[in-house]
């Protein structure tokens, strides 16, 4: 009995071994430009959110798990806006531009939502045209424009959570703020490790 308790040990650590070596190290990365084309014909450019920490997220207007993402978001920006957070949804189906209105209504989104094609998601991401992507698929960047957590093209739970995405945010809204007495910056910390593809 013992012999067979140590020897799935010995898998077990071996298996995690092996994923641990596969998973590439994170990396921090510049956001690559992306307009975002809301269906009143607006459009937002993403590189004129710097100074702001952004959450990006491609949806499905149709998906369960973007319509609950969505609600959560929309209750981080209300506490978070504030401090410097902005949120953008693109949605990617069929017939977006005619959707998008009542999804926003329906789920009360209070967050910007525009439109595109898939072939934007995959390139904004950087997926390859073989791989199944799922969504939503989430980007956090930094006020300095950097991308600091990105979605794996199967997705990552860890961004569709509320208290992941409440730390993560309030340690990237820190980096960088002035304080309302001094005007001094706080001291910034590397989060991409802690937070990038996990």
């Amino acid at each position: 009995m013992r012999i067979l308790a140590s020897l799935a040990l010995v898998s077990a650590m071996t298996v995690s071994a092996a994923f641990a070596q596969s998973a590439p190290p994170p990396t921090i990365k510049k956001a690559p430009e992306l307009t975002i084309t809301e269906p009143n014909g607006n459009k937002i450019q993403l590189s004129s959110t710097k100074g702001k920490v952004v959450v990006l997220t491609f949806m499905l207007t149709t998906c369960p798990h973007c319509q609950r993402e969505s609600q959560m978001l929309t209750k981080l920006l209300k506490e978070m806006g504030p401090r410097g957070l902005s949120v953008y949804g693109v949605a990617v189906n069929d017939n977006a531009a005619v959707l998008i209105p009542g999804f926003i209504s329906q789920y009360e989104v209070g967050f910007p939502v525009g439109y595109a094609t898939p072939d934007t998601l995959t390139t904004f991401m950087g997926f390859s045209p073989m791989e199944r992507w799922v969504v939503p698929q989430i980007t956090v960047i930094d006020r300095k424009g950097m991308i600091r957590a990105q979605s794996p093209f199967s997705g990552d739970p860890n961004l569709q959570t509320e208290s992941y995405m409440h730390n993560l945010l309030d340690v990237l809204l820190k980096e960088g703020a002035t304080t309302s007495k001094t005007g001094t910056k706080a001291p910034a910390k590397s989060t991409a490790s802690n937070h990038q593809n996990q």
